[in-house]
């Protein structure tokens, strides 16, 4: 009925290698997911990114004036309009530059293992907004990123279009 000291020494030695190969398979894994992570990264940026600059030029279509730039470096992949507007000075005489920009990227992959969106928009020399959206790799959706590209796009424009009337 009671196991012997040598029965429950060899179950002891057993459980403990048990663990131990445990251990090393979940760093195995741990860098494999690693890999794929960064892989999936990669996809998700290139597909997000074509779709930020497809969305993007299309405001150069409504907005004549806009320039268009595809962004691409240390703060992410993306693009951007912007133009300068010039605006002649009413009785003072005095005249200004208007700046209004719109800037989309997903930032690099960091250790925070995350599919980050940025957007910056500026209308007239005033930040209208400055977001971020952020999912883990894993759980991210790239849908839910392309609807809230849709969504900034075309409340940047009703904002553009609301002060340029």
């Amino acid at each position: 009925m009671s196991d012997s000291f040598e029965e429950r020494l060899q179950k002891a030695v057993d459980r403990g290698n048990a663990r131990a190969r445990a251990r090393d398979e979940e760093a195995r894994e741990q860098q494999l997911t690693a890999a794929q992570l960064k892989r999936m990264h990669g996809e998700y940026r290139l597909q997000l990114s074509e779709h930020i600059e497809r969305n993007i030029q299309k405001l150069v279509g409504y907005f004549p004036g806009f320039r268009f730039e595809t962004v691409i470096g240390e703060k992410g992949w993306g693009a951007a309009v912007f133009r300068d507007d010039f605006v002649p000075g009413g009785s003072a005489g005095k005249r200004r530059s208007d700046y209004s920009r719109l800037e989309m990227t997903i930032r690099p992959l960091s250790s925070l293992n995350v599919l980050e969106l940025t957007a910056k928009g500026t209308v007239r020399n005033k930040e209208t907004f400055n977001r971020t959206h952020f999912k883990k790799i894993a759980e991210a959706d790239v849908s839910e990123f392309e609807r809230l590209i849709d969504a900034w796009v075309i409340e940047y424009a009703e904002m553009f279009a609301a002060v340029s009337g």
